[in-house]
């Protein structure tokens, strides 16, 4: 079974070829398997942070597979109700999926995973089940405060890990999808806080094409109407989410107390 160019989910070039990869194994292998951790979040179109170097894989019998260094193999079998079937592979299901990759990557790319599970329709009380089910495995208390903070209302991996980064370094959770009423109407800002009117936005994600110019234009109006209405925009990149440079930028911008009185959250510290 091969998947066609139109069914592959986010098709730039690294998750083609782990998809590809995915389709390739599939084909080989006789023994019932079944595709786990970032192959699954893969499979499900979940966005990863990186792309994974190696097929992971879930299967008691390793014939074949478990020479390929190129495969990651864990012998075990998910239960019934935690295993799927998406676009033809046998994968792990939504929630399990989230519940690995949580303990098994650090947790910033864990959270990119969960919040866009739960975007993608993935029930809490299955992945609060899946959680109580892993009790005692490697990486469970670093799945449980990742899925505990999992907002569904992040719509791309950026603004996921800027949210992360807050939350790690202690500040007050943001909101997610801020409703900002202005003179030309209500605008969504990706993340902020309604108590200090400060909003942020994640760049990275506009294209411009031939309408170059009227994006601009739009945008800026856009930008304009939000700070006439009282607010202040702060602008995220990449760049800021590294060590503490996206919270050193926000502290000036909110109440001294509040600033003072940071609580990092440990359990995200990893």
């Amino acid at each position: 079974m091969y998947l066609a160019a139109e069914d592959v989910p986010h098709p730039d070039r690294a998750r083609s070829v782990a998809l590809g990869r995915i389709v390739g194994l599939h084909d080989r292998l006789d023994a019932v398997h079944w595709f786990s951790h970032e192959s699954a979040a893969l499979i499900w179109g979940l966005p990863l942070w990186i792309a994974p170097a190696r097929t992971h894989l879930m299967q008691r019998h390793t014939a074949g597979s478990h020479r390929d260094p190129a495969v990651a193999h864990h012998p075990v079998m998910p239960p019934e109700d935690q295993r799927t079937v998406v676009r033809g592979l046998p994968v792990t299901s939504l929630e399990r999926t989230v519940v690995d990759c949580a303990s098994s990557l650090p947790a910033m790319q864990g959270l990119v995973i969960a919040d866009a599970a739960l975007r993608a329709g993935a029930d809490r009380e299955m992945l609060n089940r899946v959680l109580a089910s892993s009790t005692g495995r490697r990486g469970v208390t670093r799945a449980r405060a990742v899925i505990a903070v999992a907002d569904d209302g992040a719509e791309s991996p950026g603004e996921s890990a800027a949210r992360f980064v807050i939350l790690r370094d202690g500040l007050r959770a943001p909101q997610t999808q801020v409703q900002v009423d202005t003179r030309l109407g209500t605008f969504w800002c990706d993340l902020g806080w309604t108590r200090w009117r400060l909003a942020l936005e994640y760049d990275g994600r506009t294209k411009y094409d031939e309408n170059a110019t009227d994006t601009f234009v739009r945008e800026k109006r856009r930008h304009d109407a939000i700070l006439d209405a009282g607010w202040r925009i702060l602008r995220v990149t990449k760049e800021d989410l590294r060590g503490t440079t996206l919270v050193r930028r926000i502290l000036p911008l909110i109440p001294v107390g509040d600033a003072a009185a940071l609580n990092p959250r440990r359990a995200l510290r990893s």
